[in-house]
């Protein structure tokens, strides 16, 4: 996921006036990444690692379902199976959905407010520079004594309290990690709230600029609870204090309250990009204004407060009191409200509208569908009595990863066929992306589907090994699972690479009839520096004037 830039300043056009031809220069060869400050080549890193954070994730995805293809033990120990759990569920949070929307603020944020970089340039390279350590450090924990943490990606406690070495390397890497995230998201709030160009109020700005905005503020709420959960954690670890540890008086109930105030607005932090994404695309290709643009703000606001009081639906096994669960049973079941306006406003944007299927609009159709699907089965858990029964079985693993490999990954897909184009200087091949769209819904859906059945029929979730009557459907999620795999690699090497490469058909300026947005005004590819001037807007805060 990533683009080639120009590294001459012949066409960057009327953008850029009155700097010497020096200025414009792209450092060229290593120097050029290492050292960058272009918001461009920030987020063509940051892309770059979330792809290969999402392969290696996939790799012990692949790893786990291998083993679930059939009942018995076949390839992995029970302890090497919890380990790929947990490091499955790390590296693909934290490792490949993150950085990968980062990567998207980063290219397409100051090209759609007409900034000419992000405000904190410096800042912007150090964030990105801490995922590489961060992420060696979780994957090398494999080769530490004792193996990788295997406390599940929830790192409950007591779990975590009784892991080796490679425990605290998980928390360092978690600190790192979510030093970068907090760094970013200071950056996209600053550049939002003083960079946009004169006549950009914040009501004319681009929903993917305002999801992104609500998810800075959430991003700089919740990661600094991670990180306490985490640092209790060690100290119980080495320091001889009783946080979490109920021999000396802890409660390990406490962690989960503490890390899931941070986990279910983590929930909405890897979702409401997704929305914004998605909220570009589909007005483009239905050749219409996105409906209720104001109440698609006011959803996401919404969204983002209700997170901050639903987090011990994840809780309701733990002996909570009937008037808490009946509480967070209420919150959680009016989140879905809001949701539900967002849904409500894609599906009224494409109603008679004048649509075109390209490969950027199947996916953000395929999003809303899936998403939506995703929704309805997490409302089932939202019942206390309800969830009681499927706690921790495989539904709960197909409702997530309907809204999380569904929702955020296949709108980071869209993302991607719509601004290639603009990032690359040219179109990627139609029938590719067509045929990878189908792929992965095909195979997402055989993979995760079968799931919520046999959550039903109450396989538990983290075993290695189970009866006989769940051997069918694991079979089925097993060949589906690496059918999707697959096409991934498919995306990368015959879609992202030849593009890459500038091999494809040249790309207009405006590669999409219907696209509004300011990142139209400029060439494709993209110049090293854009608006070096801000740019003066028409009434619509959509088109540069003059």
């Amino acid at each position: 996921m990533s683009a080639v830039l120009p590294n001459s300043h012949t066409d960057h056009h009327d953008h850029d006036h009155g700097h010497d031809d020096h200025h414009h220069e792209a450092p060229t060869g290593w120097r050029r990444w290492v050292y960058a400050t272009n918001h461009k080549d920030i987020g063509t890193l940051y892309m770059l690692f979330s792809f290969a954070m999402l392969m290696v994730g996939g790799i012990l995805a692949l790893l786990i379902r291998a083993e679930l293809f059939q009942p018995g033990l076949q390839l992995v120990n029970p302890e090497l199976f919890n380990q790929l759990t947990t490091m499955h569920g790390l590296i693909m949070v934290f490792g490949a959905i993150m950085p990968a929307f980062v990567g998207f603020a980063n290219w397409m944020i100051p090209l759609q407010i007409g900034a000419s970089d992000m405000a904190f340039a410096r800042m912007n390279n150090f964030s990105f520079w801490l995922l590489i350590p961060a992420g060696l450090m979780l994957v090398g924990s494999f080769f530490m004594p004792g193996g990788a943490p295997a406390a599940g990606w929830t790192l409950y406690a007591p779990l975590t309290l009784q892991m080796g070495p490679s425990m605290d390397a998980g928390i360092f890497a978690m600190h790192i990690m979510g030093a970068s995230s907090i760094m970013g998201a200071i950056n996209i709030i600053v550049t939002i709230l003083n960079m946009r160009a004169p006549g950009m109020t914040l009501m004319k700005m681009p929903m993917f600029c305002w999801t992104w905005l609500i998810t800075a503020y959430l991003l700089i709420a919740v990661m600094p609870v991670l990180a306490g959960a985490i640092t209790m954690t060690l100290t119980d670890r080495h320091f001889g204090t009783s946080f979490f540890n109920p021999a000396g008086g802890g409660d390990p109930v406490m962690y989960q309250h503490i890390f899931w105030f941070f986990g279910h607005p983590e929930v909405y932090i890897m979702i409401l990009p997704a929305f914004g994404i998605v909220s570009q695309v589909i007005p483009t290709f239905a050749r219409k204004r996105l409906f209720g643009y104001a109440s698609m703000v006011y959803a996401t606001s919404a969204i983002a407060i209700l997170s901050f009081i639903v987090w011990a639906h994840h809780m309701f096994t733990t002996g909570m009191p009937v008037t808490g669960q009946l509480f967070f049973m209420y919150a959680t079941m009016l989140i879905a409200v809001p949701t539900a306006v967002k849904i409500f406003n894609w599906i009224a944007t494409m109603w008679r509208g004048s649509m075109t299927f390209e490969t950027p609009m199947l996916f953000a159709v395929g999003f809303v569908f899936v998403f939506t699907l995703g929704g309805f089965t997490g409302l089932i858990p939202a019942v206390a009595p309800i969830d009681t029964q499927i706690q921790d079985t495989y539904y709960i693993v197909a409702h997530f990863h309907y809204v999380l490999v569904a929702g955020s990954l296949f709108a980071l897909f869209s993302g991607y066929y719509f601004w290639a184009p603009k990032w690359t200087g040219v179109m990627y091949n139609e029938t590719r992306g067509k045929i990878h769209f189908w792929w992965s819904l095909i195979s997402f859906n055989v993979t995760f589907f079968p799931m919520h059945f046999l959550g039903l029929a109450g396989m538990p979730r983290r075993y290695a090994d189970y009866p006989m009557q769940f051997a069918d459907f694991n079979m089925v999620a097993s060949v589906g699972a690496f059918f999707f795999g697959f096409a991934q690699v498919y995306f990368f090497l015959f879609i992202v690479v030849p593009t890459m490469r500038g091999k494809g058909e040249k790309a207009a300026q405006r590669p999409w009839e219907a696209a509004e947005g300011l990142e139209w005004e400029v060439p494709s590819p993209a110049p090293f520096h854009t608006y070096e001037n801000p740019p003066k807007l028409d009434a619509t805060a959509t088109r540069v004037i003059g």
